[in-house]
């Protein structure tokens, strides 16, 4: 079927590309490993500190390793971590009485100040305890006391190393205990970063304690928190699902590792660290930024539709709802500013772009199921039945393009998918106008075709589905309806047509005797009308109910408006009150028959079961005021009943003068207050 052969390259046939299926509990972050640690610092060497005190170096060298030194990357870290490691003998790791004694130098030392080479050992030997000696030299160096400018130089760029270091060592911690592991090595640098963080802020007041002075934030050490977040999100997407573009990888990967990084974060780092660090905060605003920038880079590109659709879906919805707002996380980010990954300008073109080329897609969607449609009527193919009733997919193709259409465009907001609507009307309403245009082709062209009523039958059920989907389902204004209904209204008036012409042909000769026998025997005549109106019912029920009821009403207003047709023809003049009479008594006979069996095939034509017995009283009445009263009431039920039915009635009536006659009608003259008829009669009446 069509639905089978359109959408399945529609995104809605898949799994919402950019749905966050994240798991039930988030998923560790990957620790550094010891070996891993050990790798990292195969290459450095006490070099990557400062040159010993005694060193005898020329002004221009120490320049020119200066700028060396700018350019090299650090890369002694993993030995800082080794100190974290507990209850493991490592290569080159000294024994305990190896520490022992030098815990004993340690305590010999403690009176005077280390040199360059005893930090370079304690750093090595992972003794960030060692660091505090570094609080009294900096007070010392300060105030210029006792080193030459040499000195204070390689005392500084000791320092300056060891608190990037212990920096550092805390924000890979982070990550670390964030994971589950290392909340004690974190703490143990802690310890050590924390004294010296607050020697930072009484030198600068100005700095707060606020969440820019975290462990990490400015440092561009191997290890640090931006480094952590660029390695985890810049990691290439798993391949995912088949299906799924690389685009569509990317924004997943990415939202699904932010989550799951910050959730971690707020239940297991948050309560490692001081309050007013913001440590969730911090950790969010520096993935933000990433993020951001990565999909920034994205919308630079040329980007085909399914990835513009899936680019506004991250912005607008699954980021600021199922990442940011998430359960786990939105009180954590109560108050924080993150805003919108892309500018607002760009989003709006975004949108702009997206709504033009899904209106389009739906527009080509719908007319290329009608073609294949308009196909099988002409290939003379048999419809479905369902229910017992014919049935065509082709409203519910047209129905799925129009609501995939919409719910996209509400995937992103509800606003989109407010514009998208209006737009998606217009083009429903150009779409339904062309399929009454190809059934009124089918019905001119295939009436010979063997399963020409039976799709006739489906299209007009078609519009069942069609009018419940507009009327409920998107609970369309009335002045916006009546386009959309219009076609439908059309269709479903020929089709019936359609259905019903074979029957009233055969019923035309019966009719007609009405008048070749003066009404000798009417209701005989009438009898074997309905007889054969009784034979062909069977014909119609593949029809919904709703619509075989309005098809037993045309059957209705057609047995009265032919009979009225017959009365209307000017043959019959009875110029007695008892011929009148007469006359009277077979019509109003004729009218409780019609009447009864129409009840009884289902007609809810109740507005017509006035129309034989009130002309039956016209008839029969001889006084012209009576007569006019009488009108006067006939005329307030069908509006459209004229002077000149009125004066084909009345010329039954041979014994009315003509100044009677026209007094009579000048009752019609009358402004009653009568709206004009929802449904016709007499306007379906030629008389003349």
């Amino acid at each position: 079927m069509l639905k089978m052969m359109t959408f399945q390259g529609l995104p809605g046939q898949q799994p919402m590309p950019g749905a966050l299926d994240f798991p039930g509990a988030p998923q560790k972050l990957p620790s550094t490993s010891e070996a891993e640690s050990e790798a990292s610092m195969s290459e450095a060497s006490s070099e990557d500190l400062v040159p010993p005190l005694e060193a005898e170096v020329a002004p221009d060298r120490d320049e020119d390793e200066a700028v060396k030194k700018k350019k090299k990357k650090s890369k002694g870290l993993a030995n800082v971590f080794s100190v974290f490691t507990k209850g493991r003998k490592k290569k080159g790791q000294p024994s305990s009485a190896d520490t022992e004694g030098e815990s004993e130098s340690q305590a010999q030392l403690a009176g005077r100040l280390p040199t360059v080479e005893e930090l370079k050992a304690d750093l090595e030997q992972g003794r960030l305890e060692a660091a505090g000696p570094l609080l009294e030299l900096e007070r010392r160096l300060q105030a210029g006391a006792g080193r030459a400018p040499r000195a204070r130089r390689s005392w500084c760029g000791a320092r300056a190393r060891w608190r990037r270091c212990t920096r550092c060592c805390a924000t890979r911690c982070s990550l670390c205990a964030a994971a589950g592991a290392g909340a004690e090595r974190l703490r143990q640098a802690w310890r050590c970063w924390r004294p010296q963080e607050r020697e930072d802020r009484a030198a600068r007041p100005g700095i707060g304690a606020g969440r820019h002075a975290f462990p990490g934030a400015g440092c561009s050490c191997g290890g640090g928190r931006g480094a952590g977040r660029e390695e985890r999100l810049g990691r290439p997407p798993p391949a995912g699902a088949e299906g799924r573009t690389e685009a569509e990888r990317l924004f997943l990967h990415m939202g699904r590792t932010m989550k799951e990084d910050l959730e971690a974060v707020a239940a297991r780092l948050k309560p490692l660290f001081p309050a007013e660090f913001g440590v969730v905060a911090a950790y969010a605003e520096s993935y933000h930024k990433h993020f951001a920038a990565q999909l920034a880079a994205v919308a630079q590109f040329e980007l085909c539709e399914r990835d513009t659709y899936m680019l506004l879906v991250w912005v607008q919805n699954l980021y600021p709802n199922d990442v940011i707002n998430s359960p786990k996380l939105a009180g954590e980010l109560q108050g924080v500013r993150l805003g919108s990954l892309l500018p607002a300008k760009q989003i709006r073109l975004l949108e702009a772009t997206f709504l033009s080329s899904e209106v389009t897609s739906v527009k080509e969607l719908m007319a290329r199921a009608l073609e294949l449609e308009s196909q099988r009527w002409a290939q003379d193919v048999a419809p479905q039945r369902l229910d017992g009733h014919c049935h065509s997919e082709l409203a519910i193709d047209i129905i799925q393009i129009i609501s995939q259409g919409q719910a996209k465009a509400e995937s992103i907001t509800l606003e989109l998918g407010t514009q998208i609507k209006h737009m998606l009307l217009v083009e429903l309403a150009a779409v339904l106008r062309s399929y009454q245009r190809a059934f009124e082709d089918f019905l001119e062209c295939c009436r010979q075709l063997r399963n020409y009523r039976a799709n006739v039958m489906a299209n007009i059920n078609n519009c069942l589905s069609f009018r419940t989907y507009m009327e409920q389902k998107w609970q369309t204004p009335q002045d916006l309806l009546s386009p959309l209904l219009s076609p439908l209204n059309e269709l479903k008036s020929r089709g019936f047509d359609a259905l019903l012409q074979n029957l009233f042909a055969d019923l035309k000769p019966l009719f007609k005797r009405f008048t070749r026998t003066r009404w000798a025997a009417p209701v005989q005549t009438l009898e074997e009308i309905i007889s054969v109106v009784g034979e062909r019912l069977p014909e119609f029920s593949e029809l919904h109910d709703c619509f075989r009821e309005e098809l037993m009403e045309a059957v209705h207003l057609h047995l009265v408006k032919e009979y009225i047709i017959r009365l209307s023809k000017r043959r019959l003049v009875l110029k007695t009150a008892e011929q009148q009479q007469q006359l009277a008594g077979h019509i109003l006979a004729n009218a409780q028959l019609i009447q009864h069996f129409c009840t009884q095939i289902g007609s809810p034509a109740a507005w017509l079961h006035h129309a034989l017995p009130t002309l039956a009283e016209i008839i029969r009445l001889q006084d012209p005021s009576a007569i006019k009263i009488e009108v006067a009431t006939y005329a307030t039920w069908y509006p459209d009943f004229s002077k000149g039915h009125l004066s084909a009635i009345l010329a039954i009536k041979g014994n009315l003068s003509n100044s009677e006659v026209k007094g009579i009608r000048s009752i019609l003259d009358i402004d009653t207050g009568a709206q004009a008829p929802s449904k016709s009669l007499f306007s379906l009446i030629k008389v003349g």
